[in-house]
């Protein structure tokens, strides 16, 4: 068995995307980002993912980014893959990150389409068809039109499948349903596809889901990963109903832009001093009284 097929079979199930955590004085908070890593693996999460879009990555240095992926990569020691986000709008940063990765020993990389660039579909062909080739461990693509203003067409993924052996799943942040399923149509059933909007979680399961990358697993990472779990034992009726318990809480912490309210509830929580880095800032103060309410109703305070 390749490396590759290994990778397709440990990484399924709930990867959290785990916020970064910044102290007083918007340091990155190593620290507390090793209870966090702690406290998901405890909880149940099947991976840990860092600098995808719930860590901030455009707020962070390269040298950040770095610091955050071997924390979170040291932290994890083996116990569940780890799978940082590699990817920038800037080309050669992407390389640089990827191959940081593949050297500190992370599981896979998680890249992003450029954002802001849109680039058109031979453009986006070549540049992860650069970066897949530039390493030799599996890359996960990121597809999600709503932040990066470019949809990576079915037949472009089809096409890096095909040609690139190490591009063995994608991450879809995308509310065309119809295009997920075709994802699974064109690039085979043993292509991991996961699930980055929290509503098509369960949905996604039910075509050959390999999963979700969902931030809701930060204030909730066992029963995100449960919800894998009911599925895959066939306990179809437990895994719908938490598909439904969990709807308002996916909502709230949507209702202004990721990872403000996440933020917000966690440091509500007592897990992280909820500071974001300017251009971002916190929600309303409507809105944290209205997730500090919906964390009570699910007994997270």
């Amino acid at each position: 068995m390749s490396v590759f097929d290994e990778a397709r079979q440990k990484l399924r199930g709930s990867i959290a995307p785990i916020v970064t955590p910044f102290d007083e004085q918007m340091n990155v908070d190593t620290k507390t980002l090793e209870k966090l890593i702690d406290w998901h693996i405890e909880s149940g999460s099947h991976a840990i993912s860092v600098t995808g879009t719930t860590g901030e990555p455009s707020s962070l240095t390269i040298e950040e980014r770095e610091l955050v992926m071997e924390t979170a990569i040291k932290a994890a020691a083996g116990r569940v893959p780890v799978v940082p986000g590699t990817g920038s709008t800037n080309h050669a940063e992407t390389l640089h990150l990827t191959k940081r990765a593949q050297e500190m020993g992370a599981d896979a990389a998680l890249v992003i389409v450029p954002y802001y660039n849109k680039p058109n579909q031979q453009a986006l062909y070549r540049h992860f068809k650069t970066v897949a080739d530039s390493v030799d461990i599996p890359i996960i693509i990121y597809n999600i039109p709503g932040r990066t203003a470019t949809n990576l067409e079915v037949k472009t993924l089809a096409r890096l499948a095909e040609d690139c052996r190490n591009i063995i799943g994608v991450k879809e942040s995308n509310k065309d349903f119809e295009h997920v399923n075709r994802v699974l149509l064109h690039c085979g059933r043993d292509f991991l596809l996961y699930s980055g909007i929290e509503l098509l979680c369960y949905p996604m399961l039910a075509i050959g889901g390999a999963g979700q990358i969902s931030a809701t697993a930060n204030v909730c990472p066992k029963e995100v990963a449960d919800l894998y779990n009911y599925w895959t034992a066939g306990e179809v009726e437990k895994a719908l109903t938490l598909h439904y318990k969990l709807m308002p809480l996916n909502d709230v912490l949507f209702k202004d832009t990721n990872p403000a309210p996440l933020k917000t509830a966690l440091g509500m929580m007592g897990k992280i001093n909820p500071v974001l880095r300017l251009p971002m800032g916190p929600p309303s103060e409507a809105l944290q009284e209205e997730i500090r309410q919906t964390l009570y109703s699910y007994g997270l305070l």
